[in-house]
């Protein structure tokens, strides 16, 4: 299948490591321009040839507006940051109201302020993407963590909303949705799982995450981040041109609806 996104130009945050580096690589393996925003820097031995890297926090207007500014006219936009409470959410008031607001802020608002920086552009030229990373969490009532399983599931609403303003403006607007992958983020959950167990209850990660794939997922198995790539990839070009307002799940049938 050919993709035809030959120097298309594309930003994606938080492209530094997992998932949003696999759709990073993903992009300029289709000979794209590809540009990433992340608060952590990249390697510079890792930076290859057609990408320019930007240290910055999306919660921050101003920073994603200059990066914006900086890219210029763009075709596709990918959002690929999350961010967990650290701290188990079950039952929900293990945590505080004021466990909340980062949470929302990075997941959420960052998205937002994506949204707000690079909507304009895309407008104006009349075609492009916007492709924002979410959570089956957001699905499904994840208890684990419920700042997170909300920010989440608003980011979701969020896609929708975006899709229909900007349908008429050639403008395409999707959520990709990940299941159980090994990231720092699948880790992080982990790690406040087991604070809360007794020294003869702890599993080390790789037993943890075993058993959690064989709950959790009818194909049993990990999903990995080039495949969040393959599709990221897909979704930008034109085999894609009537796909808008969807949340897309690759997760090993995780959610199901009937």
């Amino acid at each position: 299948m050919q993709l035809n996104l030959d120097r298309q130009k594309v930003a994606v945050f938080g492209g530094a490591r997992g998932i949003g580096r696999a759709i990073a690589d993903g992009f300029l393996s289709e000979r794209c321009r590809v540009w990433t925003f992340d608060r952590e820097p990249n390697d510079a031995a890792a930076v290859p040839p057609g990408q320019a890297s930007v240290v910055g926090d999306v919660t921050e207007y101003d920073e994603v507006r200059i990066f914006a500014d900086s890219v210029g006219d763009v075709d596709h936009v990918v959002y690929s940051i999350g961010a967990g409470s650290g701290k188990f959410g079950f039952p929900f008031w293990n945590l505080e109201p004021s466990d909340w607001a980062r949470v929302l802020e990075i997941n959420l608002i960052g998205a937002v302020n994506v949204a707000h920086a690079f909507a304009p552009k895309l407008v104006a030229r009349g075609k492009g993407s916007m492709l924002f990373l979410v959570s089956v969490a957001g699905q499904i009532g994840s208890q684990t963590d419920p700042p997170y399983s909300a920010a989440k599931a608003g980011l979701i609403n969020f896609t929708q909303c975006a899709a229909k303003y900007l349908a008429p403006y050639g403008v395409r607007v999707n959520a990709l949705s990940p299941g159980m992958v090994k990231t720092d983020l699948n880790r992080s959950v982990w790690e406040a799982g087991q604070a809360n167990l007794s020294p003869s209850q702890r599993q080390d990660y790789e037993a943890w995450a075993e058993e959690k794939i064989r709950k959790v997922s009818p194909l049993g198995r990990w999903q990995t981040p080039p495949e969040y790539a393959a599709m990221a990839v897909f979704l930008a070009s034109e085999h894609a041109k009537n796909i808008t307002g969807q949340t897309i799940n690759i997760d090993g049938g995780q959610v199901m609806h009937s």
